[in-house]
């Protein structure tokens, strides 16, 4: 549970009043907001600096440094506001399609929220996830501004999310238990050269009409439908477009580790389509 003053922290961070009760409405508002203005990004496995996943620190990076994260940060994080704020959140594992095959146990988090009945599925860590919560047990499509929804029950335990008729991710009732469970995923991501994370320095965010990502030193802006890609030119352009773009400082250019991919080749969830 956070403090009071990190409460209100956290939702000056994301540009949300506090809910006045933790029902449908107030989470659909504050999803929207989370998604729109804290980031996917990986670049402290690149910069590199230790990633914190299960505890407070994880907050202090998205609310005091107004950074963003991966999964096991944003969703995290996430999850202490909500309870903070009244809401009965659990946060669960998933496996995220690449195509026809899903990838590791435990590469992606997220969470579900109960109220008045229902079940919502709760994502504010995935690169392209819909822009508000999704109904887990509706079997008719969700539409919003990031797509086309449908969560598919596939057995007893377990759904899969898809996005414009792709599959997304899987992801299983089971609570994850954040004293034990993601440790060693996380220090698989840190440290193995087939991690995604480390293979891939990436930073993106939807807009209201569309969606930006700076991806090293190039940087695409959709709007209005038209796609603007351009490379730019040197450290202080990178370092102002992170300011710009996605709202925080940093006082160097991260640049990508040893293990970053140089081929176009798709392999983070955020660039799927």
């Amino acid at each position: 549970m956070l403090d009071p003053e990190m409460t209100a922290a956290y939702l000056e961070r994301i540009g949300a009043a506090r809910p006045a009760r933790p029902d449908a409405a107030a989470l659909r508002l504050l999803h929207e907001r989370h998604v729109l203005s804290v980031p996917f990004d990986t670049l402290d496995f690149h910069i590199p600096r230790e990633i914190f996943h299960k505890d407070a620190r994880v907050v202090e990076k998205i609310v005091r440094e107004r950074r963003g994260g991966v999964c096991g940060e944003t969703n995290t994080s996430f999850l202490f506001l909500l309870r903070s704020l009244g809401f009965t959140a659990t946060m669960h594992h998933g496996r995220v399609w690449f195509g026809d095959r899903l990838y590791a146990p435990y590469n992606h988090v997220l969470l579900s929220v109960d109220i008045d009945g229902d079940t919502w599925v709760v994502d504010v860590g995935f690169g392209k996830t819909s822009r508000y919560p999704l109904l887990r047990d509706s079997q008719n499509p969700q539409r919003n501004p990031h797509g086309e929804f449908v969560v598919r029950k596939v057995d007893g335990r377990s759904y899969d999310v898809i996005r414009n008729g792709k599959p997304q991710y899987r992801f299983y009732d089971e609570e994850v238990d954040l004293s034990v469970d993601l440790d060693q995923v996380v220090w698989w991501m840190c440290t193995n050269p087939q991690s995604p994370t480390l293979q891939n320095m990436i930073c993106s965010m939807p807009l209201e009409d569309g969606w930006v990502t700076l991806k090293d030193d190039v940087l695409t802006v959709v709007s209005g439908g038209v796609r603007e890609t351009e490379r730019l030119a040197g450290d202080a352009e990178v370092l102002a477009a992170y300011e710009k773009w996605f709202g925080f400082t940093l006082d160097e250019r991260p640049t990508p580790g040893p293990h970053a991919r140089s081929d176009p080749t798709r392999v983070m969830a955020v660039e799927q389509d």
